[in-house]
């Protein structure tokens, strides 16, 4: 059996170099296989991957955004795995310690049938816990983390999340099958990793995170980019509010209940974030 680690890149040549050492130092009880796809590059990332010997290097023309980069790798990955192997996803801007993917490959074992995620922690001391992983409110649109709740104090080193992120993530290759695979027409960046775990979670496998599994990023990780006009907002694929990625998500997120309120909400929310304060307010 085999872990197959599915990484796009996009310039960013050293955080790449740094992510590989990361990756070539694992402890691993299975083989690794590290499939890098590298989506047009412009700053000779592709050159340097090209002289590396221990990695599959795929190559996009630079519009494939991080869905369409995992998309052309499980493409790949999907016809060389077999029914017991496993499929990690990581970026390029965290750092992990050697044993993260055998205690990810541990825990889905324990847990089995699970996918299981990571947390995040600071990279500078004292590793400040940055994120356990999401906690979805269907009704109001909205993302938190389950690093706000209250049994974070319990014992025990694994946690139920409400989706998992692509940061650091490991499934069962079936798991990815069975739930078809990426949409990245749809979901070509921001909340392709969360929309793909609910699938998961749909076809029968529970979302997990170790708390032991860590990666560790800057505090700032996450996106900044405001778009100024509302067009872009809603329609350019940069922007975390792109209305096709926040429609096809938040209708996997929801009830039957939802689903017929969902697009009113989506517009009401995106014109008028605050309403979503108010109607917490009302529901206290």
């Amino acid at each position: 059996m085999a872990v197959y680690v599915i990484m796009p890149v996009f310039n960013r040549l050293g955080m790449t170099q740094a992510m590989l050492s990361c990756l070539r130092e694992q402890v691993l009880d299975e083989e690794l296989i590290k499939v890098i796809v590298d989506d047009g590059s412009t700053d000779g990332t592709g050159v340097w991957l090209a002289a590396q010997d221990d990695l599959t290097v795929l190559h996009g023309d630079g519009e494939l955004w991080w869905g369409g980069g995992i998309d052309l790798g499980l493409r790949h990955v999907f016809n060389l795995a077999g029914a017991g192997d496993w499929v990690a996803f990581v970026n390029n801007d965290t750092w992990l310690p050697p044993d993260f993917l055998q205690t990810l490959l541990d825990a889905a074992r324990r847990a089995a049938p699970a996918a299981v995620g990571s947390v995040i922690r600071g990279i500078d001391a004292p590793h400040a816990l940055l994120s356990v992983g999401p906690r979805i409110d269907a009704w109001r649109l909205l993302v938190g983390d389950k690093l706000e709740d209250a049994e974070l104090k319990s014992s025990g080193d694994i946690r139920s999340v409400d989706a998992l992120s692509g940061r650091g993530v490991l499934f069962p290759v079936e798991a990815l099958r069975a739930a078809g695979g990426m949409r990245p027409t749809r979901l070509p960046h921001y909340l392709a990793d969360y929309e793909l775990s609910l699938r998961v979670r749909s076809a029968g496998w529970a979302l997990l995170v170790s708390m032991r599994a860590a990666v560790y990023s800057a505090e700032e990780y996450g996106n900044a980019y405001r778009a100024p006009a509302l067009k872009d907002r809603l329609f350019s694929r940069r922007s975390p509010t792109y209305l096709p990625a926040l429609a096809s998500f938040w209708w996997e997120a929801s009830n039957w209940r939802q689903k017929i309120t969902l697009p009113f909400r989506i517009l009401a929310f995106t014109l008028y974030p605050p309403l979503r304060k108010k109607n917490e307010d009302r529901s206290r």
